[in-house]
């Protein structure tokens, strides 16, 4: 009769079945369960958790009030309590490995590994990707991946998996490629993307910060560096799987070529955006009058195209290449400060010593007209129905809008002007009849 079929004394305390796991962790500690070791294992582990957790909590209170969910000191202190008992459980695993077994703190490493690297995914995802819909999915796919394959790992099914991975392949060149590759490279590069993703959006929030740099050149600083990160990690991600980068170089000529012919516009646009970026000829917030259609204040500038908002909520998409290679007014490029005009005609008979301080002494009221420099009263010219003057007075803050200043500072003046007696004429015209007595009529139409 077989070992495996022996019958069992009586008294003999019976084992579970552990051959469905033969030589994996889950078998040793299923082979250590009854044993005395096996309670002083779990004591070292309670104790590695409840350290774990306390200077996990401590460190967590500690830069509560001086860091957000969003920055790097947050992402570090959510990762303390796996690593922190990691730490504790390897120590612990070194001074027991003299006395005895080790396997329940050997099954108990990778669970908080993966709780580490679970956590570590779904904040770069939300770092990298904080306002995509598809974030929950994401973060609940990750999840699911690397559990599963902690199960795998624990069960010892991995080495049978990656063996029939193995066998699936094709031969490209001298290489002989197989599902395992891919799928490793896969994993590879995705990681290491999302780890460049999330560093740049570190580096993103704090240039974004600074109030020692220029706003346009935050934003070159920030799109260049996380291109840079994301070149950078490619390649390195490309070369860990053993991938010979020096053949992109064909495909590097070939995008080149792609976007000297068919892209031409396009590629046009986007070294324009990192022109008006770096000469700052257009900055955030400045009033820009591109044509008589299209004006307003800049809330966007990306690399392709910026984003002018007037006053009505109209929103214009302007490419940076008409910015660029276009004669654009920005009335606010050295400084906000805009002088505005409004045209007013008196009669012949009006005392212009009198109207002219008056005219001033009315912008002067207006709130948002400067006091230096000055509102000024002049005369333009002298016309075929009355006397032409002309009110100029200076704003700071022209974003507001114009058109409500300027109707605000008219009805003023012919309120004034009504009050004062001072006639604002108007266009008559004399008609006479030959032949009959002069007959003089007024007429208040247009000549």
């Amino acid at each position: 009769m077989s070992a495996a079929s022996a019958p069992v004394s009586p008294g003999t305390l019976q084992l579970p079945d552990t051959s469905f796991f033969a030589s994996s962790r889950l078998a040793n500690l299923f082979g250590d369960l009854w044993t005395p070791g096996f309670y002083w294992q779990l004591l070292a582990l309670a104790c590695c958790l409840f350290v774990a957790w306390a200077l996990a909590r401590a460190l967590r209170s500690h830069f509560a009030a001086t860091q957000d969910n969003a920055s790097s000191l947050g992402a570090i202190t959510e990762q303390t309590f796996p690593l922190l008992s990691v730490l504790f459980m390897t120590i612990a695993k070194a001074v027991m490995d003299v006395g005895g077994a080790t396997h329940v703190l050997e099954t108990f490493i990778p669970l908080l590994l993966s709780l580490a690297l679970v956590r570590a995914l779904r904040r770069m995802l939300h770092s990298s990707f904080p306002h995509a819909r598809w974030l929950e999915e994401a973060s609940k796919a990750f999840s699911i991946l690397v559990w599963g394959w902690l199960a795998l790992f624990l069960s010892g099914i991995a080495p049978e998996v990656i063996a029939a991975l193995e066998t699936v392949g094709l031969q490209v060149g001298g290489q002989r490629i197989n599902l395992w590759m891919l799928t490793n490279g896969l994993v590879v590069v995705v990681l290491i993307l999302l780890s460049s993703l999330w560093l740049s959006s570190i580096l993103e929030g704090r240039l974004l910060r600074s109030d020692h740099l220029d706003i346009s050149l935050r934003i070159v600083l920030v799109r260049v560096s996380k291109a840079l990160f994301v070149l950078f990690a490619s390649l390195f991600g490309f070369s860990l799987i053993g991938l010979d980068i020096t053949a992109l170089s064909v495909f590097t000529g070939a995008l080149g070529v792609g976007l000297g012919i068919g892209l031409q516009r396009i590629a046009s646009n986007y070294v324009s955006g990192f022109i008006i970026l770096l000469d700052r000829s257009i900055r955030m917030d400045n009033l820009v009058h591109v044509n008589n259609e299209t004006s307003g204040v800049v809330t966007q500038i990306t690399t392709r195209y910026t984003v002018l908002k007037n006053l009505v909520g109209e929103e214009f998409i302007v490419p940076n290449e008409t910015l660029v290679t276009n004669i654009v007014r920005n009335q606010t490029f050295s400084d906000s400060i805009l002088r505005v005009v409004t045209a007013v005609s008196v009669t012949y008979a009006s005392d212009l010593e009198k109207v002219l301080p008056l005219l001033e002494s009315i912008a002067r009221a207006q709130e948002r007209v400067l006091k230096d420099p000055a509102p000024a009263a002049n005369v333009i010219r002298f016309s075929d129905r009355g006397i032409d003057l002309e009110l100029g007075f200076w704003v700071n803050d022209p974003e507001k809008g114009i058109v409500a200043l300027r109707s605000q500072i008219n009805l003023a003046i012919w309120r004034r002007f009504r009050e004062e007696g001072i006639e604002i004429p108007f266009p008559q015209r004399e008609v006479r009849i030959l032949g009959q007595a002069d007959v003089r009529m007024c007429d208040p139409a247009s000549s």
